[in-house]
């Protein structure tokens, strides 16, 4: 640690802080530009200048300088800054009239208003009129894609962007070219990006040089309602703020989270908001010669109720999509069994993940936050990248600390970090040492190694070998031991570790997701499962909010609300049960899918004892007492040795990512305008890269 004073204040910071750091320590409020706590420091904007005692007799850029390169007094007194004497203020009114020569009075017009840094620092140090009379510098705007704006006229060269892509998202796809008044920040060859993270340059731009490009124009900040949620478009569970106008969303930001997403959220949770306003699914349906009829909540739980009456128990199904909610599945499951049907499943990839394996069998068990701790990886059948984009952030920033040597068994594509490629598919698996005797040799005697085994290796016959395969690799290198638990799955539907939490997977007899589609059932209730082909034999009961391939499906159609029209619980990848909340109404008689459960079982006789949702959470909450809190419990690495005991030998597959178009991944995002322009450009950029 080490001591100094700020404005006579003395505190006690680590070593490694710099002055502005120890300043804000202090309770100094120190303006910057440049400067970010999770990007390298750059010294660009001098904003936040400062003068030191006993320094050289001018202002010391306070980001650029750390707190051990203070020198104590002559008689080994404190070493001082000072944050307010007229020097400083005088200084940092100096920067702020050099910022605002060139830039432009944009700020009626400009997205940015309301929410700019450079307005709100030249309120306490701007001055009211300008000692330059030259024209201002003009700079032509880039396009550098659908989903980021630039007016690069506005530009201070902070540099921020560029930082960001080059060591968050791990592209180098921005950069400062040019000299003093021709310097810019370009894409060089002024093409689209192509990160699944480039939209967070929005939120780090301190002016409105680089602003939303489907938001643009559309509101003020200050006619927003803001609504903080989680985010469900994978199973990661970012922290999210819903800004609404009336009933329509009009965009979606990040919300710090130091435990799951820090600050970055990906370009899908971000951009994703115009596919709520298309394509949905506003009153019921049923289906009348062939054709989707509209009905009344009535007519439609009639057509319901007529077709449950003449089939037996064994001969109805339900299936759980990945954007359901806890409570919607525990709505629905405890119909399934009021009815006495033992045929339900949430896993309508194919997976073979079960609760009966135990918990510590299907989520991340290092969690997020502990990947940091790691110090090696093995990846197999994921690509973490368009799985789950803010965990392969935190893949890449422990990567980043040097000394994580990571090994991939799969598709051999672009992570945005280095790593030794193993090879394709189980044979790999079944030999690591054959195929890379350095990177086992590292695997084995690294103190806290990890193995991620995504969902595209635990689907189809041989799911549950791989699965136990990895355990057993798992046990074999030491990731799992007192204190530490290696062994992690990564899933990639938001509901899916809920839907195995409350067990609403095939009791005994019960049939699978997949025998359930192909007509092992009479009458299926859809919740939402739109990633799944559904046989002609069924009679399906949709329930959903958008028009997608579930509904196109359904005999009857029950409409229900999007993720940003209801209050539920999801529990991310990690086993965080994280609660979402309401930040608009579903529209026209759309209603809450567990309501909707919950009229539909008075109406068929198999009345539910809840009528409200606090009622349903009391019930739910005295089965799992964990999906009260956010807190994370660790589940008992004792599951992982059972698994590993039942490892055999492999039969050669290839394993690869279940994500085949991180853009397009559901309906919401499938209803997406801006979706669909990403999804297009990174095809050609695919292609073009194979040839």
């Amino acid at each position: 640690m080490t001591q100094l004073k700020v404005d006579g204040r003395e505190v006690d910071v680590p070593d490694h802080y710099t002055l502005l750091q120890a300043c804000e320590e202090a309770g100094a409020e120190i303006p910057r530009f440049c400067f970010h706590e999770r990007l390298s420091i750059a010294g660009n904007c001098r904003m936040c200048l400062v003068e030191v005692k006993g320094g050289p007799p001018k202002p010391a850029a306070s980001c650029a300088m750390g707190v051990k390169d203070l020198r104590p007094g002559p008689n080994g007194e404190l070493p001082e800054v000072f944050t307010t004497t007229p020097m400083v203020k005088k200084a940092r009114e100096g920067v702020m009239e050099f910022l605002l020569i060139n830039h432009p009075l944009d700020c009626p017009i400009c997205d940015q208003g309301g929410e700019c840094d450079l307005q709100d620092q030249a309120m306490a140090y701007g001055v009211d009129s300008s000692r330059y009379v030259e024209n201002k510098r003009a700079v032509e705007d880039k396009y550098i894609g659908p989903l980021v704006k630039t007016i690069m006229t506005r530009c201070i060269h902070c540099t921020r962007c560029v930082r960001f892509t080059t060591e968050i998202a791990g592209i180098s796809e921005l950069g400062l070219v040019g000299r003093g008044e021709d310097a810019e920040i370009t894409t060089y060859l002024e093409q689209a990006m192509t990160s699944e993270l480039q939209g967070n340059v929005i939120d780090l731009c301190p002016v409105g040089a680089l602003t939303s490009r489907p938001y643009a124009f559309q509101a003020r900040p200050w006619e927003l309602t803001k609504t903080e949620t989680i985010d469900v478009m994978d199973a990661v569970g970012s922290g999210i703020r819903v800004d609404t106008r009336g009933r329509e969303v009009m965009r979606i930001l990040p919300r710090t989270n130091e435990e799951v997403n820090e600050e970055w959220i990906s370009d899908k949770t971000r951009f994703v908001w115009d596919g709520l306003r298309v394509q949905r699914l506003d009153k019921p349906y049923v289906r009348k010669d062939g054709r989707l009829q509209p009905a009344s909540w009535a007519e439609a739980f009639a057509a319901i109720k007529a077709k449950l009456d003449g089939t037996h128990a064994s001969r109805i199904g339900a299936i759980a999509g990945d954007l359901a909610a806890v409570e919607d599945m525990w709505a629905l499951k405890r119909l399934m069994g009021e009815i006495g049907s033992s045929n339900l499943d949430c896993r309508q990839d194919g997976s073979i993940n079960h609760p009966a394996d135990g918990r510590a069998s299907y989520i991340f068990n290092t969690t997020i936050a502990g990947i940091e701790e790691a110090d090696a990886l093995l990846i197999i059948g994921a690509n973490p990248r368009f799985e789950a984009s803010i965990l392969n952030t935190r893949i890449r920033k422990r990567w980043r600390m040097e000394g994580f040597p990571i090994g991939v068994i799969g598709e051999n594509v672009d992570l945005r970090y280095d790593y030794t490629y193993l090879g394709a598919g189980t044979d790999t698996l079944s030999d690591i040492e054959g195929a890379s005797e350095g990177f086992f040799a590292a695997l084995r005697n690294a103190a806290r190694p990890m193995v991620i085994v995504g969902q595209g290796a635990l689907g189809g016959e041989n799911g549950a070998s791989v699965l136990a395969s990895a355990a057993a690799l798992a046990r074999e290198i030491g990731a799992v031991s007192e204190g530490w638990n290696g062994f992690n799955v990564l899933q990639t539907a938001a509901s899916r570790v809920g839907g195995l939490d409350i067990g609403f997977v095939p009791g005994e007899g019960g049939a699978t997701a997949a025998e359930m589609a192909g007509g092992a059932v009479d009458v299926l209730f859809n919740l939402g499962a739109d990633e799944i082909e559904i046989s002609d034999a069924p009679f399906v009961v949709y329930m959903g909010s958008h028009g997608d391939r579930g509904a196109s499906r359904a005999d009857v159609i029950l409409p229900t609300a999007a993720y940003t029209e209801k209050s539920g619980t999801y529990v991310n990848l990690e086993g965080r049960a994280q609660v979402a909340s309401r930040a608009a109404f579903p529209p026209g008689d759309a209603r809450e899918d567990w309501a909707v459960v919950r009229a539909l079982s008075a109406v068929i006789g198999r009345q539910l004892p809840f009528d409200s949702l606090l009622q349903l959470r009391r019930e739910l909450y005295a089965e799992h007492p964990f999906m009260r809190s956010d807190a994370i419990e660790a589940a008992d690495a004792n599951a992982i040795t059972t698994l590993a005991d039942r490892a055999e030998r492999l039969a050669s597959m290839q394993l690869r990512s279940n994500v085949s178009d991180f853009y397009l991944t559901n309906p919401i995002a499938r209803a997406s305008k801006v979706m669909a322009e990403c999804s297009k450009l990174a095809s050609q950029a695919h292609l073009e890269a194979a040839e």
